[in-house]
């Protein structure tokens, strides 16, 4: 950590779902709400509190390394981890890659480009277009995480087979695809109304 760098302290996440409510209680409901399917509105609970203990843990994790799932996020899209090489991007390919705004990604890459972990160079074929690029600070910042990261990542699978891992893999696919359809419903049409 530079000098410069203050150590990152993990947001707290305010809201939390401690106990998920016990089937018959969720079944109690539907009887006055009957949109309500117990068995998938089960489901989703776990779903959400699952997401919300491992996005937790990565917090902490992060924070205890002095970096950001954000920041942590841009230095791996930059990172091939496969090759050990560098794989320079522009800007606006980071945020369409980390799924955020174009501005949350400059101020990402602010704050990397300060710490030495990335800079910022002329694009070879537009030189209009800027192209950032990890630096030797920030491979050595990611190859250092990266073993414990995948380590965590294995001991929290490890209960469940291969077959298991690939079938949980189908399922939730099934759902963000579902709740990708979620817009049209907000906007008071469904995904069978197009």
């Amino acid at each position: 950590m530079s000098s410069s760098q203050k150590p990152f302290a993990a947001p707290v996440l305010k809201l939390r779902l401690k106990d998920i409510p016990r089937y018959e209680c969720i079944l109690d409901i539907s009887k006055q709400y009957p949109e309500l399917n117990p068995v998938s509105c089960e489901a989703f609970l776990h779903l959400l509190r699952t997401g919300d203990d491992l996005a937790r843990g990565a917090h902490i994790y992060f924070a205890r390394n002095n970096i950001s799932n954000g920041r942590f996020l841009v230095l791996l899209l930059l990172f091939d981890c496969a090759r050990g090489e560098p794989t320079p991007r522009t800007p606006a390919e980071l945020a369409d890659l980390a799924c955020c705004t174009r501005a949350t990604m400059t101020g990402l890459i602010d704050t990397l480009e300060r710490d030495g972990m990335v800079h910022r160079v002329p694009d070879t074929q537009d030189r209009r277009m800027m192209q950032v690029e990890i630096t030797e600070q920030g491979r050595s910042a990611i190859r250092g995480l990266l073993p414990d990261h995948f380590r965590r990542i294995t001991h929290v699978m490890s209960s469940l087979t291969e077959d298991e891992c690939r079938t949980l893999v189908r399922l939730l696919q099934k759902v963000l695809e579902k709740s990708a359809s979620l817009e049209p419903l907000e906007q008071g049409t469904s995904d069978t109304d197009t």
